[in-house]
C-alpha cells in the first residue's frame, strides 16, 4: 500500500476548528511539494499567508445517479445515499477521507473545507424510484459523510431526499452525528411508525475537550444525547455507534459511553475499531503527534496489534472489528456492556413491501 509522502503543514493557530493540519498529498498526486527557505524569507511569507483559517467553500454538483451500491458483508445495508462529498465536521479519523482524492483534492483540509453538494439528489432519486426495473433494498443515508454537516442548515438536499423517501414509502436508515437530524422529525417520525425509518446517532467521545479536537465541528457530546432522546420520544428507533474505537484516546470510555446512550433512549449498538485506509494514516497520525505525543507511539502499538502487524488492513471480515487478542478483549466488552444496559437487541427490521408510487394528485416537494 503507497501512503501519502508528504503534510503540507499550516501553522496551529491556522487551523482552529479543523481536524487536520495541512493538505496532505493524496495517492495520485505526481508531484511533491515541500517549503523551502530560498533565503529570501519565503518560508515566513508562505506562514503569514495562512494565517487566516481557510473557509469553507461549497461546490454544487448536478450529479447523473445518486444511489450508490454496496458488496460488503461487513455492512448490513445494500445501497447508501450520501448528498455531500467532504464533510466540514472535520472528523480527524474519517474513513471517507481518501475519496477526495478521486476529485484531484486533499484529502486533508480539502475534505473539511471543499464540500460538493449534489444539488439535484431529490431529483435523481424520483428517476430512480420512478423506474420500471427498481427493486426497494436496504438504503442508508450518510454512510460515508455526515447528511446533517453544517451546509445541510441552507441546502436541505438530505431534507429533499427523505421527502422523496416519504412519498414513495422506501424505507431507509441514517447515521449522524449532528443535532440537525431533529429538523426532520416531521418526516422520519411517521416513517418510524410504519418501520419505514431508524436513525443511528454516533458518540464517539463523553469528554468535550477530546471531541473539540478529535470532530472539532460536529455536535458536542451532551448535544448528541439530547438528540437520541428527542428521537426517542418521537417514536424513531434509534441506535448509537460508538465508533472508531481508538486504543487509549476513547477506548477507555467504552463503557460509560454505551451507559449513557442507553439512558437518553437508544435501543441498539454498535462498533467499529480505527480504520486507517490510505491517507487517513499520516492525516491520524500527525493529529496524533500534535495531540497526545507522549501516547502517540503506545497508540500505533495496538493498532498494529489489532490489525496483524499492519497500520491497517482492508480485508473483510476483518477490516470493522480488527483481529487479535485485544480486539477479541475490545468485542467482549463491547458485547458485555451492551447486554447490560439493553443495547444488545436486533436492528430494527424495515419494512421493504411498502414501496410504490405516489397519488398522482400528490403534491410535489421541493428538489432543492
Amino acid at each position: 500500500m503507497r501512503h501519502a509522502r508528504h503534510i503540507e503543514l499550516i501553522p496551529a493557530e491556522s487551523v482552529k476548528g479543523r481536524g487536520a493540519a495541512g493538505r496532505v498529498e493524496h495517492r495520485f498526486a505526481t508531484q511533491t511539494h515541500e517549503p523551502c527557505d530560498d533565503g529570501w524569507g519565503t518560508v515566513e511569507q508562505l506562514a503569514a499567508e495562512v494565517q487566516v483559517a481557510p473557509a469553507t467553500q461549497i461546490i454544487e454538483e448536478r450529479v447523473k445517479s445518486i444511489i450508490a451500491s454496496n458488496d460488503s458483508p461487513d455492512i448490513s445495508f445494500d445501497y447508501s445515499i450520501n448528498p455531500y462529498r467532504g464533510c466540514e465536521h472535520g472528523c480527524v479519523y474519517c474513513y471517507a477521507r481518501p475519496t477526495h482524492s478521486y476529485l484531484n483534492l486533499s484529502p486533508g483540509l480539502d475534505f473539511e473545507t471543499r464540500i460538493v453538494a449534489k444539488v439535484n439528489a431529490a431529483e435523481r432519486l424520483r428517476e430512480t424510484f420512478a423506474r420500471r426495473g427498481y427493486r426497494p433494498a436496504q438504503l442508508n443515508i450518510g454512510a460515508a459523510t455526515d447528511a446533517y454537516q453544517p451546509a445541510e442548515r441552507r441546502l436541505r438536499i438530505t431534507r429533499g431526499v427523505i421527502e422523496v423517501m416519504q412519498q414513495w414509502r422506501h424505507p431507509f436508515s441514517l447515521v449522524t452525528k449532528s443535532s440537525g437530524v431533529e429538523r426532520d422529525l416531521d418526516l422520519i417520525a411517521p416513517m418510524a411508525a410504519q418501520r419505514l425509518a431508524a436513525v443511528y446517532v454516533s458518540v464517539t467521545t463523553l469528554d468535550g475537550e477530546l471531541a473539540r479536537i478529535l470532530e472539532p465541528r460536529a455536535a458536542a457530546p451532551h448535544r448528541r444525547l439530547r438528540t437520541i432522546e428527542a428521537l426517542a420520544r418521537a417514536g424513531v428507533p434509534v441506535g448509537v455507534s460508538v465508533s472508531p474505537m481508538i486504543p487509549f484516546i476513547n477506548e477507555p470510555e467504552l463503557e460509560r459511553l454505551l451507559e449513557a446512550a442507553a439512558a437518553a433512549g437508544a435501543r441498539s449498538a454498535f462498533m467499529v475499531v480505527l480504520r486507517l485506509p490510505w491517507e487517513v494514516n499520516p492525516i491520524f497520525q500527525d493529529w496524533l503527534q500534535r495531540h497526545f505525543p507522549q501516547r502517540a507511539e503506545r497508540v500505533m502499538a495496538r493498532v498494529r496489534e489489532m490489525r496483524g502487524g499492519s497500520d491497517y488492513r482492508a480485508e473483510f471480515g476483518r477490516r470493522m472489528q480488527g483481529e487479535g487478542v485485544w480486539a477479541e478483549l475490545l468485542q467482549q466488552r463491547f458485547r458485555k456492556a451492551s447486554a447490560r444496559f439493553g443495547l444488545d437487541r436486533e436492528r430494527v427490521e424495515l419494512d421493504l413491501t411498502q414501496f410504490g408510487p405516489p397519488p398522482s394528485d400528490a403534491p410535489q416537494a421541493s428538489l432543492f
